[in-house]
């Protein structure tokens, strides 16, 4: 949910850019933009794909150990580090949380700067996401690394620090955006530069 969360955090980025008048209140212009539609569509989207994401976790647990649920924490814990199920558990939830974070990273890399940015349907922005992150895989890694250290930094101290990590993220996938997607073609939409790495974010 991280992508649609920042969404308000790139729609001051972009008016920062175009030197519009800045405000905390105006990342609540996000529901002006051309392609709310869209952005409302996708944010169902991720949302959809974490609560399958969450029956998928939920199924893992039970195909390990039964559908009786741990009696506490410290049980649990106990369980999944000391048993062959645990280890089970640990190697397959591990294995399919990747696959759905790599999915979410592809069709979000640029979906809602993009959207922000310009009018476009939900399939032709989720298509680009999906055209940059073939065109730059390893930028594509580094920024997913990037995400997941910060928001894990920020939620150390009682998710305190992401009141900083998250305003920088949103900044940062603005400039990403701007970065691989070029400014207009005949259909509006451009990947700027077919063999170019990402060099910063």
């Amino acid at each position: 949910m991280g992508p649609f969360a920042a969404v308000g955090l790139c729609e001051l980025s972009r008016r920062r850019e175009r030197q519009l008048e800045l405000g905390w209140w105006r990342a609540f212009d996000v529901i002006k933009s051309p392609s709310f539609g869209s952005i409302v569509v996708l944010a169902i989207l991720l949302t959809v794909i974490f609560l399958v994401w969450l029956e998928v976790a939920q199924a893992i647990y039970v195909a390990n150990f039964g559908a009786q649920e741990a009696s506490s924490i410290t049980h649990f814990v106990r369980q999944v580090f000391t048993t062959g199920p645990g280890w089970r558990l640990i190697v397959e939830g591990n294995v399919i949380g990747f696959l759905f974070a790599t999915a979410v990273l592809t069709i979000s890399f640029v979906l809602f700067p993009l959207l922000l940015d310009r009018k476009a349907s939900a399939a032709t922005a989720l298509l680009t996401s999906v055209r940059v992150v073939f065109r730059n895989p390893s930028s594509a890694v580094a920024w997913g690394f990037i995400v997941a250290a910060a928001l894990l930094i920020g939620s150390l101290p009682f998710f305190v620090g992401l009141a900083i990590v998250m305003p920088v993220l949103g900044h940062a996938n603005w400039h990403l955006y701007r970065r691989a997607v070029g400014r207009s073609d005949s259909s509006g939409l451009e990947l700027a530069g077919r063999r170019r790495t990402l060099a910063y974010y």
